[in-house]
C-alpha cells in the first residue's frame, strides 16, 4: 500500500468519525430525546405534540453549535500548521504571536464598554469586530518588533510576540479587577465556550473559514520551500516577505473570527498539526487538509464533553477541555525537544 493511499484512508476514517460525533451531538444532550424520537426528527418526520420543540432543539441549537465547533476547530488548527510552518518550530500555534490575546484583549475592551450588544449586525453586536481588530493590532505590532534590516525573523517574531501577548494579558488582568461587574464575563469568555451560539455566529465565522483555508492551500507549495530557510526560499523564486505576510494576515483573520464567536480556546492549533505531522510527514497540503479534519473532529468531540460531563446541565468551557487533552501533549513535545538538543 503506497503513502497516499494511506493517508486518504486515514482521512476517510476521521471523516466517518466526525460523522458518527455530529449524529452522535445531535441527538445526546442535556434534554434527553429518546432515540426512536431523534431519528423521526432527522428524517423531517412528525413525533407528535412536541415535534416542533424537539426541532427547534436539534436544528437551531444542537446542529448550529456543532457547525460552529467545526468552523473553530478547522479554523484555529489550519492557522497552527500555518504559523508552525512560517515559524519554523513546531511549538508555534495561533498564541505564540500574540495574535489570541490580542482578540481576546478586544473582547475585554468590548465587554467592559458594553459593546457587545450596543450595535447590532444581524443580531451579532460588535464584539466580534473588535476581536479581529484587536488581533490585528497584536500582529501589527509583533510584525514592527521583528521586523530587521526590512526582513522579519522567525526567531525574533516568537520572541516579539511572548512580549505582546504578556503585556496584552497583563492588561485583561488589570480590566478584569478594576471592572467586578464584567468579570465573571471576562473570565468565562477567556476559557472558551459555544453556550449560546447560534446560527449567526456559524454566518459569521463560515467566510473567514472558508477564504483562509483556500488561501492555505494556495500557497502550501511555497510554505514547503520556506521551510528550508529564507534564503534557500529566495533562491528558489519564493518572495518571502511577501508570502509570510499574506499568510499572516490570513492565518490572523481565521483565528481572530474563531476567538470572536468562541471566546479563547487553546491547544487546538498547536496539538493538532504536530500530531498530523509525526503520522503522515510534512507536506503543508497534505497537512492542512489533514489538520481540518482532524481540527474539527476534536473540537466537535471537546464541545459534546463540556455540556454533557456534569450533571444537572451544568456546563464546563470547552477551552478547559482542550487545555486538559492538550496539556499533557504538549509536555510530550517539550520532552521530545529537549531530548534533541
Amino acid at each position: 500500500m503506497n503513502e497516499n493511499r494511506k493517508i486518504h484512508i486515514l482521512w476517510a476514517a476521521f471523516l466517518g468519525l466526525y460523522a458518527l460525533t455530529i449524529l452522535f451531538g445531535l441527538w445526546y444532550g442535556p434534554y434527553h430525546m429518546p432515540f426512536k424520537d431523534f431519528l423521526k426528527v432527522l428524517f423531517l418526520r412528525e413525533t407528535g405534540g412536541n415535534s416542533a420543540f424537539l426541532k427547534d432543539i436539534v436544528f437551531k441549537i444542537r446542529l448550529s453549535r456543532l457547525f460552529l465547533a467545526t468552523i473553530v476547530g478547522v479554523s484555529l488548527s489550519c492557522a497552527g500548521v500555518v504559523f508552525q510552518g512560517i515559524l519554523r518550530n513546531p511549538l508555534a500555534d495561533p498564541f505564540t504571536l500574540g495574535v489570541s490575546t490580542g482578540a481576546a484583549f478586544g473582547a475585554t475592551v468590548a465587554m467592559i464598554f458594553g459593546i457587545n450588544i450596543g450595535w447590532s449586525l444581524g443580531g451579532l453586536g460588535l464584539l466580534p469586530v473588535i476581536c479581529m481588530l484587536g488581533a490585528l493590532f497584536a500582529l501589527m505590532v509583533v510584525l514592527i518588533l521583528s521586523r530587521v534590516n526590512g526582513t522579519f525573523r522567525p526567531a525574533q517574531m516568537i520572541l516579539a510576540g511572548i512580549v505582546v501577548s504578556t503585556f496584552l494579558s497583563a492588561l485583561i488582568s488589570l480590566f478584569k479587577s478594576l471592572e467586578e461587574e464584567s468579570l465573571s464575563a471576562i473570565v468565562f469568555w477567556m476559557l472558551g465556550s459555544f453556550s449560546g451560539r447560534g446560527w449567526i455566529h456559524v454566518y459569521f465565522a463560515l467566510p473567514y473559514m472558508i477564504i483562509s483555508l483556500a488561501v492555505f492551500l494556495r500557497f502550501s507549495r511555497e510554505l514547503d520551500i520556506m521551510t528550508l530557510g529564507d534564503l534557500e526560499a529566495y533562491h528558489l523564486g519564493v518572495d518571502v516577505n511577501r508570502v509570510r505576510l499574506i499568510l499572516l494576515v490570513t492565518a490572523c483573520l481565521a483565528t481572530s473570527a474563531a476567538v470572536a464567536v468562541s471566546g479563547v480556546i487553546g491547544f487546538i492549533g498547536l496539538v493538532v498539526p504536530h500530531l498530523l505531522r509525526l503520522i503522515q510527514g510534512p507536506g503543508h497540503k497534505r497537512l492542512l487538509i489533514g489538520s481540518a479534519i482532524l481540527g474539527a473532529l476534536l473540537m466537535v468531540a471537546s464541545d459534546i464533553l463540556s455540556k454533557n460531563i456534569l450533571p444537572g446541565g451544568e456546563e464546563i468551557p470547552v477551552g478547559v477541555i482542550t487545555t486538559l487533552l492538550g496539556g499533557p501533549f504538549f509536555c510530550y513535545i517539550l520532552m521530545l525537544k529537549k531530548q534533541e538538543i
